[in-house]
């Protein structure tokens, strides 16, 4: 049991880190091929570009149902095996999705890609790290919720290019060999037990210093008010991370750059995180939450400011600073308040109602769009949604402060 807990910060813990990070960033590329297509994919099927936009958020929203019995799935038999399964349903539908019209990518990208596919990789990958984690939980999870961030770097000219040279189509095709591969391959090599759940399944528990009770935390009321607050905040989280390509379109700036652009929203959240996860491990999760999300609105207000190339690539950069501390900093606040063997079922149940905020903000954007004609009155709604998260998570800051101040977040006892 001593040697569990002293692989908790220690080599294994960051190989495992990166193995998830590495299984993310695969992850994330496959609904973002219909993000780089948007434009391509509507004038192909002659649909509306809300029709078209809302392909991503299907499979995000797919995600975000599958993930809890995803958690659940990872606890009995393990996240190796879960996972490489879900690579397997999430190739089948790359493969099959762009073999019809918008029923077919809607049922490739909602059933298989997400709901079988990829909620093996996002939620219980981010809870399997945590349990690796003691006194850097904040860093490693701030890393390796960088996966989208890493996918956005890496993949939007990537996949720019060759859906220019081979179409969207196969580009999907070719896509689902290399995740099935590459997801396989890193799953097998590198994702072992965590010492923490091994405690657990043992007999034992790991608690949060700051017991629930203790630090007056509202249990029942703060895990629904979690859930409302990070659903609010993903809705304008992904209106510029869905809508950025086909919003520099509409202003004449090419599919290159459009593309350059979302690689550098997302490349400076990656590094950004790694700020994020310090500040996390210093102040604690409800304080990063409140200081990212005052920082995610200010930047997307800035969005209506310019349609200058050179300011909208400044205030894309700034805007991956600000979002980038919010998912990582609710599973941090999760750690901080409740019970580690609790982490499997209530990090899915909050993350959850995170994609399904990121469905709704990249669903919604298309479908504003298409009856202003232009992007200014969506990111309106995106600043009112921000707005009622800052509400929310202000008023839960407010209820733990009056009470008994917890401990530092990344102390634990033996129960």
């Amino acid at each position: 049991m001593r040697e569990d807990t002293n692989a908790l910060d220690g080599k294994s813990a960051w190989i495992a880190a990166g193995a998830a990070l590495a299984l993310l960033t695969v992850a994330h590329g496959a609904p973002m091929i219909a993000v780089v297509a948007l434009k391509s994919v509507a004038a192909d099927l002659g649909s509306s570009r809300g029709a078209a936009a809302a392909i991503a958020p299907i499979a995000y929203l797919g995600a975000a149902v599958g993930g809890i019995p995803a958690g659940w799935l990872c606890g009995r038999f393990g996240t190796r095996i879960v996972v490489i399964c879900g690579s397997l349903m999430a190739a089948i539908g790359l493969a099959l999705s762009p073999l019809g019209g918008t029923a077919s990518l809607y049922i490739g990208h909602g059933l298989l890609i997400g709901l079988l596919g990829i909620s093996t990789m996002l939620s219980p990958l981010v809870t399997y790290v945590s349990l690796w984690f003691d006194r850097r939980q904040g860093a490693a999870v701030a890393l390796i919720s960088s996966g989208q961030a890493v996918a956005g770097a890496i993949w939007p000219l990537i996949l720019d290019a060759a859906i220019r040279h081979i179409g969207w189509r196969a580009t999907m095709q070719a896509y689902a060999v290399f995740l099935l591969i590459a997801v396989a391959g890193i799953a097998m090599a590198f994702l072992q037990e965590p010492p923490e759940a091994a405690l657990v399944a043992r007999g034992g528990s790991l608690k949060a210093a700051v017991d629930s009770g203790e630090a007056n935390f509202p249990r029942r009321a703060g895990m629904i008010a979690l859930m409302l607050a990070i659903f609010c905040c993903c809705i304008p989280m992904n209106m510029p991370i869905q809508h950025i390509v086909a919003f520099c379109g509409d202003l004449g700036i090419s599919s290159q750059q459009g593309a350059l652009m979302l690689s550098v929203l997302l490349g400076s959240a990656l590094i950004a995180r790694q700020f994020w996860g310090y500040f996390a491990d210093r102040f604690g999760g409800l304080k990063t939450l409140l200081l990212s999300s005052v920082t995610q609105m200010l930047t997307l207000a800035a969005f209506l400011s310019t349609q200058d190339e050179r300011g909208l690539f400044a205030i894309s950069s700034a805007f991956g600073f600000g979002f980038s501390g919010l998912l990582p900093a609710y599973v941090i606040t999760i750690r901080n308040y409740y019970a580690a063997a609790e982490a499997s079922w209530r990090v899915p149940a909050v993350m959850f109602a995170g994609y399904v905020g990121m469905a709704a903000g990249g669903w919604g954007a298309g479908a504003v769009y298409d009856r202003y004609a232009f992007y200014a009155p969506a990111f309106g709604v995106g600043i009112v949604f921000n707005l009622l998260n800052l509400a929310i998570l202000v008023g839960l800051y407010l209820a733990t402060t009056r009470r008994t101040r917890p401990q530092p977040p990344h102390a634990y006892q033996r129960a």
